[in-house]
């Protein structure tokens, strides 16, 4: 059985949104699908309950706190790719089960794939904003990430293609903006080596 086009964009959208903020993305799915908004498989029933909602709306305000105080947002960050990445997988496995498993698996490698990239710029954000001496800006793009899960879970489930064409447009923007701070992270250190190595020699003479 091959994947729907309407399965696959609500995967694209969800595992993004999932990769900026998991438990966001488990709250409003679970609160969509308690308000009938979205019928949700039956290997993902779970996500409607209260308790699972509790969870999720309880970890979305340690990390809502954690994740907009420079420094520590990063080590959160960090800690975060171990749950990102394999619930988006989890997700996406549970939306999928009318598909073969080979194409199960197939389809919880890509959302892992994409909230890896979504999750990647995020995190290559906060490297770029965090030497910033107010934290102001970490605060703002905290905030606009949030928001931007909400809404692609949302727009994800009522509005998939639409959704995914956003998503795909996001990851690809995030790609080059991955590629520009890894080469400006790889001048900084060159540039410090090479002090280094002046310091040195001068110290030898």
């Amino acid at each position: 059985m091959v994947a729907t086009p309407r399965l696959f964009a609500v995967v694209v959208a969800t595992s993004f949104a999932a990769g900026l903020n998991i438990y966001a993305t488990v709250a409003t799915l679970g609160l969509l699908a308690r308000a009938g908004v979205v019928p949700l498989p039956g290997s993902l029933e779970i996500l409607s309950s209260w308790t699972v909602i509790g969870a999720a709306v309880t970890l979305y305000l340690v990390e809502f706190v954690a994740d907009k105080i420079p420094a520590i947002d990063l080590a959160w960050n960090a800690l975060q790719t171990f749950v990102r990445v394999p619930v988006a997988a989890l997700l996406a496995y549970g939306a999928s089960t009318q598909l073969s498993l080979s194409e199960q698996l197939l389809t919880a490698a890509l959302a892992s794939a994409i909230a890896l990239v979504a999750h990647g710029g995020k995190t290559a954000a906060r490297i770029a904003v965090t030497p910033s001496p107010e934290p102001y800006s970490n605060m703002a793009l905290s905030f606009g990430e949030d928001v931007l899960a909400v809404y692609m879970t949302w727009l994800g489930t009522s509005h998939p293609l639409v959704a995914m064409v956003i998503a795909l447009v996001l990851i690809a923007l995030i790609v080059v903006f991955i590629h520009s701070v890894v080469r400006a992270f790889r001048s900084v250190m060159r540039g410090g080596l090479r002090q280094v190595q002046l310091r040195s020699d001068s110290v030898r003479q």
